[in-house]
């Protein structure tokens, strides 16, 4: 039986295109748009800031002078907030009928830059009581830690959980610790999983 529902939140909750931050970037700094995620890909600068090891502003000033990028700290947040798109994935009205019944937990590999911004922004937030961030919890999908991080948010046991993620490795760690683990497509979808698990909103 599930008594508690687990979502991602980039690309389940809310839809994010990098390349609207890459097309954003390159007139401010040495390289095309193209070339940035590479840059950036050959570092592990992203993990070590979404894994809480590195804080914002030595974030910015380290992927400033990685990418000889002329931007203040405000401009580049905005940038940086700037790959999410306006209409969430999954409607509010469905998740708020789902928070009314069950505990909902916020399961995300993210960056204070970017969850304080959606935080502020995507009302359909404050429905998740409990939030489970990579960079608060020091451990990243698939790390074993964050799922049982996760279930501790939720107060029951691992199969009692229901979890889905848009990516395919980190639905296959949520299984390996447990959980009741579904890959998202999209908001129908996810209806007729719960459904089929008993869950009614």
């Amino acid at each position: 039986m599930i008594k508690a529902l687990i979502f991602d939140l980039g690309g389940v909750i809310v839809p994010f295109d990098f390349k609207r931050g890459y097309a954003l970037l390159e007139p401010l700094c040495a390289y095309p748009a193209a070339e940035i995620p590479k840059r950036i890909g050959a570092t592990d600068l992203v993990r070590r800031f979404e894994s809480g090891d590195v804080e914002s502003h030595p974030f910015v000033d380290e992927l400033c002078s990685m990418l000889e990028l002329k931007v203040d700290y405000e401009q580049f947040r905005q940038i940086w907030y700037s790959i999410f798109l306006s209409q969430t994935l999954l409607s509010e009205e469905f998740v708020a009928a789902l928070a009314a019944r069950y505990p909902l937990v916020l399961l995300s590999n993210t960056n204070p830059l970017h969850f304080e911004m959606l935080d502020e922004n995507y009302p359909i937030l404050r429905h998740f009581a409990q939030r489970v961030l990579s960079y608060q919890v020091r451990a990243m999908k698939p790390s074993p830690l964050i799922y049982e991080a996760a279930i501790r948010e939720a107060g029951c046991k691992p199969g009692e959980c229901f979890f889905t993620d848009d990516v395919a490795p980190y639905v296959e760690g949520a299984r390996e610790a447990g959980i009741d683990a579904v890959q998202f497509q999209n908001q129908e979808q996810v209806e007729r999983d719960l459904r089929a698990r008993g869950v009614r909103w």
